[in-house]
């Protein structure tokens, strides 16, 4: 999984085999261990609806289990999913997330090709 975050924007890309894992019911992840030691993990999970939640060690975004079995259904495709999530203040969290294209490309192709 691939994070980039920058002030209210967060965005999520992952490959075919992480998208596999998701909706097979698992839990796709991201780890940093900083030089002090600490370990920082982010994860995301498919849920009933989109949502976000802290944890000691990091954060968990869940993801609509309908909105990404669609996306997954359209792939290759450039466009992914599109959510707002509130913040206190009023303001809100953009968050971005999609599958890597030239992944879903390469990975089309070796299917057409027979596995090869």
């Amino acid at each position: 999984m691939r994070v980039q975050q920058q002030q209210q924007s967060l965005r999520l890309r992952i490959n075919e085999a992480e998208l596999a894992a998701l909706l097979a019911g698992g839990t796709v992840g991201n780890e940093t261990r900083w030089p002090d030691g600490h370990a920082e993990r982010h994860q995301l999970v498919l849920a009933a609806q989109h949502g976000w939640q802290r944890s000691p060690d990091g954060w968990r975004v869940a993801l609509a289990d309908a909105a990404v079995r669609e996306l997954a259904t359209r792939l290759p495709s450039r466009d992914g999913l599109q959510f707002e999530l509130v913040v206190p203040g009023g303001a809100t969290l953009s968050l971005l997330f999609d599958v890597d294209v030239r992944d879903s490309v390469r990975r089309r192709r070796i299917d057409r090709e027979g596995g090869a």
